[in-house]
């Protein structure tokens, strides 16, 4: 079994990838900087390492021993870094350059990285985004993440780093955050619970490419005994779905209506993003996912349990 450092292992992915190695019988250390003084996994097997990753020395002491690295922290989400378009390259860029060599320097067996696969390939109405189409990515987050790709890249060439970055969809769940305001579907979610109105941007024909968190969970970890052939794949359902049909399922999920504000679009949001996993089906197989009705009724049991 690997030996796998969890880099945001208190975050939503994180966590949830940090409880599925451990189940998976690898040896995990999860480093974080638990600033809320609690634990979002529930795995008790495995190395808790409270760091901060702008620190260079606190990641050099975590990265030293490790056989697979997986890089699921960032300092910003896309609609925080559009106030602030410099904190991504000040934190996230930075800092993801720093970390590359030093898993280069380690000698890590892979790294893998969660970039973005609904911001990082811009705007192209109609579209199924496969992995080698042109990114043009128009906002400060999808910029960045594909910045420390391309780092990833230089690394791979001048110092033989094997790394994969994963460009993940729309991922969904049970945060262990709920201040953390990412994604229509918690969102829209916990609104409903503290009954204060459902803001929905634009129109509601955006449309995105939504993921449950297990169901992506489980595509990663697929991953990590193998030998991917590739550097970047997507991972998301390959479905579409507006924002109008979230809304509408989430209606029938909770059984009631709810008030729903509009509040305009912002700039940097495409209208249109569907990920092509033609790449990832082909390598490691089909899975059969929960559909968006099922997972966010999983959703829905889990945030009021």
């Amino acid at each position: 079994m690997a030996r796998c450092l969890v880099i945001g292992a208190n975050g939503f992915l994180g966590s949830r990838l940090t409880d599925a190695l451990v189940a998976a019988g690898h040896r995990v250390t999860a480093f974080d900087r638990f600033s809320r003084g609690t634990r979002a996994f529930s795995s008790a097997d495995l190395t808790v390492v409270p760091g901060d990753f702008l620190s260079v020395a606190d990641l050099a002491a975590a990265v030293e021993g490790q056989d697979d690295v997986f890089h699921f922290l960032s300092t910003t989400t896309p609609a925080t870094v559009d106030g602030d378009p410099t904190i991504d390259l000040r934190t996230n860029v930075a800092q993801s350059v720093e970390l590359l060599a030093l898993c280069a320097r380690a000698g890590i067996r892979r790294l893998f990285y969660a970039s973005s696969g609904g911001a990082i390939y811009g705007p192209r109405p109609g579209a199924s985004f496969v992995e080698d189409a042109p990114v043009a990515p128009i906002s400060p987050y999808g910029i960045g993440k594909l910045a420390v790709e391309r780092y990833i890249d230089y690394y791979a060439a001048t110092a033989g780093l094997s790394a994969v970055s994963l460009r993940i969809s729309n991922p969904y769940g049970t945060n262990p955050n709920p201040s953390k305001r990412q994604g229509v579907i918690p969102i829209t979610l916990n609104r409903i619970l503290r009954s204060e109105p459902v803001v929905r941007l634009g129109d509601g024909s955006m449309v995105r490419d939504y993921i449950h968190v297990d169901d992506l969970v489980r595509r990663i970890l697929r991953m990590v005994d193998a030998d991917p052939r590739h550097r970047v794949y997507n991972l998301g359902s390959g479905r579409g779905t507006s924002v109008a049909e979230v809304l509408e399922t989430v209606r029938t999920v909770v059984g009631r209506d709810f008030p729903v504000r509009t509040a305009p679009k912002p700039a940097t949001f495409v209208d249109h993003v569907v990920l092509d996993v033609s790449r990832y089906v082909e390598e490691f197989g089909a899975d059969d996912d929960l559909s968006l009705t099922e997972g966010i009724a999983r959703t829905w049991r889990e945030m009021t349990a």
